[in-house]
């Protein structure tokens, strides 16, 4: 079964940095470089929202982002230790939501389409 975990979560003031890592298990590293690996967050009150994605091997090489992130995160992934993380840049209280990593089949599906996800970590963005 696959398991997704998240870590680095917590507070942070605007401007700062903060990095999320999501540790992917249940999976040969054959099945982990296939899938697509991503982030999306919920705020209160808000609608799931697609974060980042980047692609598996089965596909040209790619990272997706939402507008709202843009030029501010950046996602990647060690597929030797089936980990991915999203750096977290010049952070704004309107980043602010339970971030939640995801491992999907690559389709030319949304960002915040998710296979498997894990049990999502609190950021929280003070200003």
């Amino acid at each position: 079964q696959v398991k997704c975990v998240e870590s680095g979560g917590g507070s942070v003031q605007s401007g700062g940095s903060m990095k999320l890592t999501c540790q992917v298990s249940g999976v040969s590293e054959f099945t982990y470089r296939a899938l697509c690996m991503g982030w999306f967050r919920v705020a209160p009150g808000k609608e799931r929202e697609g974060v980042a994605l980047i692609s598996g091997n089965t596909v040209t090489s790619y990272t997706r982002y939402a507008e709202s992130v843009k030029g501010r995160f950046a996602i990647s992934r060690d597929d030797s230790n089936l980990t991915h993380s999203l750096q977290m840049n010049a952070l704004e209280p309107e980043d602010s939501a339970i971030y939640y990593c995801s491992a999907r089949m690559c389709t030319l599906d949304g960002l915040a389409r998710s296979d498997f996800k894990g049990q999502g970590t609190l950021v929280t963005v003070s200003s």
